[in-house]
Formats: structure tokens, C-alpha cells, sequence
């Protein structure tokens, strides 16, 4: 379109005033035109071109058509793509070449069209510098979008993460305890129904216990879980202040050593560490193959400090890929603590825990 009009003008302005033409009269505007073609692939080239054609029409050609506006497009499209030095070096000379041009005694350009045209030279360099920093905006604003939807999904999807991994832990440590304490207690049961009455009734007994006390804080996990009545006790089912508790239903004879207060343990701490305790008696009870353990919880210096041993010849340590050591150290971990869980060099298998009281204001994931 902008080879047409400018053709096209040089055309018209021959035909409404008839003058001698020579070859540059369409040659020097064919070849600006071409180069504005270009103008987006090569914009720096162009500007060049056009200007130099320009430079060499006006001298010389004998059609006065309005092609300069041929140059205000090409420094436009320079600046705009980036090419600001180039654009505002090329506009300066061009106008410094037309200012001594003009020296001599016959002048082609007045003061005010002089005036003019460096107007419009100053307006295309700066209409391209606009538009270009108006379009890196919205690119960058665009961009600044993009980054906050992503990070919004991906803190949904850490969230979720990390909630699965908290239901898991609540489920893992409430129901494996028990239902390990029920298949141990079955088994008796079942090799005791007709040697020993009175210890398979006793076996029975103690399931009809154990598996009333895991629906119960099944059905307390579950509650604090879905959150679905804000005035509920959210107190959790073990706490360091049923240790007592905890040891019993283990069904193991356990040693217990209580250091410091207990009573005024933070909530999370106090769940942690109790489910800490209880996994480890469980452990002990499956995989030691002793009935005989030792528990050591203490306060001090900030920190709730567990430690559960065993002596049994059982191989409890599995090198830490089972979900019950995994659960433990996670939650360790969510505390700020630490977790460490293997065979004791003289035998037999140690957990040993050690949670803060006092939590990172940013958490410690």
C-alpha cells in the first residue's frame, strides 16, 4: 500500500503539472519503496536506504512528490523495533545534510517547512520509542500474570501435597498401631482356643478393646480432618499425657523414664511426639521379636527429646523405606526436628527424636 500511494503520488503530480522527467523521477521512489518493504525484516538497512534515495531525489529529480513521508515510516519502524541510536543517528544527519543544503543562495525549504519536517522527524522517532516501551509493558505485565497463575497453581499443588501427606500420617498412625495389635492378639487367640481358654478369651477380649479404641480415633481423626464443626474438641486422641496409656496398649513391658514437664506441651508437638512413641512400640511389638522395650521422653533446653530402645535378635530396621519410619521422620521434620532410626551397635534397634517446643515463624518444611 505504501508503494502504491507513493508511486501513485509522484503519478498524479505529473499529470495535474507536466514536466520533463528523467529516470530518477520513478528509479529513487521504487527503490525507497522496495527497502520500506523490508522494513521489518531489516530495519536498520532500510532506514538507510530510504534516506539515501531521499537524499539523492530532491536534488535531483524533477517530480516534487510528497515521498519524504517514506523516511518519517522508516525511522518510525527502526525505533519501534529497538533500533532507537540508529534511528535518532540517521534522523540527526539527514536533517544536518538538508540544513546544508540550504546554505547556498537558492533555497528549496523555508524555515518553517525546514521547522516542519525535523518536527516530524522528532514525533516518528518518538512514536516508535513509545510504542515499543508500551508493548515490552503489556508484555511484561502479561508475563507478571502468567508467573502469578503458576505460582498460584503451584502452591495449590504443594498444598494438596502436603495435605495428602498429613491424612496419610494420621490414617498410617492410628489404624497400624491397632490393627497390628489385633492381628498379634488374633493369632494368640487362635493358637490358644483349645490348649488355653482362658488366654484366647482374654485375646478376645483385648481386640474387642483395641478395635473399639481405633474406631474411636478414626472417627476423631476424621473429624479434625474434614474440620466440619468448628466447636469440636480438636484435642488429638494420644498426647504425652496418655503415655501412660500408649504403653499399655502396646502390650510390651516397657521401661519409662518421664523428664521435665509434659503437661504443657504445644499441640503439634504433643501429637508428633506421641505418635512418634506409639509407631515406635509398634515397630518393637512387629518386627523386634522381643516383648521388651525402654522409653525415655524429656523436656529440656526447648526440645522434647524420645528415645525408644529395644534389645530383641528381630530385624526392625529396614532402612528407612517404610511408611512408618517415613511417617515419623516427616513429621519431624514439619517440626523443625529431627528423626534417627537404625540398629544399636550392641544389638537391638533405637529411635531417637528430637522436636523443637518453639516453631519457625516461616515453618520448617
Amino acid at each position: 500500500m505504501i508503494v502504491a500511494v507513493a508511486l501513485s503520488s509522484n503519478v498524479l503530480i505529473y499529470w495535474l503539472r507536466p514536466v520533463p522527467l528523467n529516470t530518477l523521477d520513478f528509479v529513487l521512489p521504487l527503490i525507497a519503496c522496495v527497502a520500506l518493504l523490508a522494513r521489518r525484516r531489516y530495519p536498520v538497512t532500510a532506514l538507510i536506504v530510504v534516506v539515501l534515495s531521499l537524499s539523492a531525489y530532491y536534488p535531483l529529480a524533477r517530480l516534487d512528490g510528497p515521498i519524504i513521508a517514506l523516511v518519517f515510516v522508516a525511522l518510525y519502524t527502526a525505533a519501534d523495533l529497538g533500533h532507537l541510536t540508529a534511528a535518532i543517528t540517521t534522523g540527526a544527519l539527514a536533517l544536518l545534510g538538508m540544513g546544508i543544503g540550504e546554505i547556498g543562495e537558492v533555497r528549496h525549504v523555508d524555515d518553517g517547512a525546514f521547522l516542519m519536517i525535523a518536527g516530524w522527524v522528532v514525533s516518528a522517532i518518538a512514536f516508535g520509542g513509545v510504542t515499543r516501551n508500551r508493548r515490552a509493558y503489556l508484555e511484561e505485565a502479561r508475563q507478571h500474570a502468567l508467573d502469578a497463575v503458576q505460582t498460584k497453581e503451584e502452591e495449590a499443588r504443594r498444598r494438596a501435597s502436603e495435605e495428602r501427606l498429613r491424612i496419610a500420617r494420621e490414617l498410617h498412625d492410628v489404624l497400624g498401631h491397632n490393627i497390628s495389635m489385633i492381628n498379634v492378639q488374633a493369632s494368640a487367640a487362635l493358637h490358644g482356643l483349645k490348649k488355653r481358654p482362658e488366654d484366647a478369651e482374654s485375646a478376645l477380649r483385648t481386640i474387642k478393646d483395641t478395635s473399639k479404641e481405633t474406631l474411636r480415633e478414626l472417627r476423631t481423626t476424621l473429624g479434625v480432618l474434614r474440620q466440619v464443626d468448628e466447636d469440636a474438641p480438636t484435642t488429638p486422641a494420644d498426647s504425652l499425657a496418655r503415655v501412660e496409656a500408649l504403653v499399655a496398649a502396646s502390650g510390651l513391658e516397657v521401661r519409662t523414664e518421664l523428664s521435665g514437664p509434659l503437661d504443657a506441651v504445644p499441640t503439634e508437638v504433643d501429637l508428633a511426639a506421641a505418635r512418634i512413641v506409639r509407631e515406635s512400640l509398634t515397630n518393637v511389638s512387629r518386627h523386634s521379636g522381643t516383648n521388651k522395650a525402654s522409653l525415655t521422653i524429656t523436656n529440656t533446653s526447648g526440645n522434647i527429646i524420645i528415645s525408644v530402645e529395644d534389645n530383641g535378635p528381630g530385624a526392625s530396621y529396614d532402612g528407612g523405606s517404610g511408611f512408618g519410619l517415613q511417617g515419623m521422620r516427616e513429621r519431624a521434620a514439619a517440626l523443625g526436628g529431627t528423626l534417627e532410626a537404625g540398629p544399636r551397635p550392641e544389638g537391638g534397634f533405637r529411635v531417637a527424636a528430637r522436636l523443637p517446643l518453639t516453631q519457625p515463624m516461616n515453618g520448617a518444611r
